[in-house]
């Protein structure tokens, strides 16, 4: 997995080595968000996008506007809006999905809080500075 030069990279993009799937990560990550951010839990959440849906259903969620091709793992209201997309610690057990590149992209020049992190670890540092910058603003 390729990471851009543009893209603020949290946790050891040189790190090989055993790492608990995506979803695992994903799931620590949250466990972790509610347990020691808990006044943060209301506002920084997963746009659900996976599932099976019937052809009417997809167009019927294409159609009002809730399907965004490669729309980020985690999102978190505020200013700069959060969007970070969390992949497993080891980089090469990663790849990125159609979508999610153009996607951090978009947001990166619209002055979001931006970023790739590395496994759950990585994506609570990241948390935790877009929260000071939260409290800065």
């Amino acid at each position: 997995m390729l990471i851009p030069s543009w893209l603020p990279t949290y946790g050891d993009p040189n790190y090989r080595g055993p790492c608990p799937v995506e979803g695992a990560e994903q799931i620590t990550f949250f466990s972790q968000l509610r347990r020691h951010h808990p006044h943060l839990a209301p506002i920084v959440f997963h746009p659900r996008m996976e599932g099976e849906r019937t052809k009417g259903q997809a167009d019927w969620q294409k159609a009002d506007g809730s399907i965004v091709k490669g729309v980020a793992d985690v999102i978190g209201i505020g200013h700069p809006m959060l969007v970070l997309e969390l992949k497993r610690r080891d980089k090469n057990k990663s790849v990125w999905q159609p979508g999610q590149v153009s996607f951090l992209e978009a947001s990166h020049k619209r002055g979001a809080f931006t970023c790739l992190a590395l496994g759950w670890e990585a994506a609570l540092q990241a948390l935790k500075d877009w929260e000071a910058l939260q409290s800065a603003g």
